[in-house]
């Protein structure tokens, strides 16, 4: 549907550009536009290897390990059925620190395998357990300690101080996170 909308959109915009005598305006944006995208793309390519580098660092001197060991007790209390089994909890615990780290690329296979084993434990097959709606919801809503994709779009639009949004940042993902836990607990009730 939403592909149907932006055609219909550039569409009707192109439209009434060429229909106003606006066509040379229009080329010279698209000219434009096209090669700020590329040389943008390129200058966030370098800066996301570079913060990739940075987590890996992390990964390999333990720091990850350390974040998964602090996240085991309190996922245990709100995990019900997940914490009696070690696997699907670790693939948890895997996820959600690979996202913290801002590693989401990393955090999605651990996704999928934590789902596929919530899945192994659910009685119910074909329908979403509440540890999964709650698994999803902490995927969406992770806690962010170091946002490495903002901080590298805006280093690649020449911000003066890219890293300014990491405390607004943890703050509003954590608020997002505990907002969201809240909620699927007062939904499991009901549901």
């Amino acid at each position: 549907m939403i592909n149907y909308i932006w055609f219909i959109l550039i569409f009707f915009g192109v439209l009434v550009g060429l229909l106003s005598g606006n066509g040379e305006v229009i080329s010279k944006a698209i000219v434009n536009s096209s090669s700020s995208t590329v040389t943008f793309i390129i200058e966030l390519t370098g800066i996301m290897c570079f913060w990739c580098g940075v987590m890996k660092v992390a990964e390999n001197s333990g720091l990850t390990e350390k974040i998964s060991k602090l996240l085991k007790p309190i996922l245990k209390r709100i995990f019900k059925e997940v914490a009696k089994d070690e696997k699907a909890l670790g693939a948890i615990v895997m996820n959600l620190t690979a996202n913290m780290m801002g590693l989401s690329n990393a955090a999605t296979p651990f996704g999928i395998k934590a789902m596929e084993e919530m899945d192994r434990l659910n009685r119910d097959k074909g329908t979403a357990s509440n540890d999964m709606a709650l698994f999803l919801v902490l995927n969406a809503t992770c806690i962010q300690l170091i946002p490495s994709t903002i901080i590298s779009i805006r280093a690649a639009c020449n911000s003066a101080n890219a890293g300014v949004i990491i405390l607004p940042t943890l703050v509003s993902t954590a608020t997002a996170a505990i907002v969201g836990v809240i909620c699927c607990k007062i939904l499991q009730r009901y549901f």
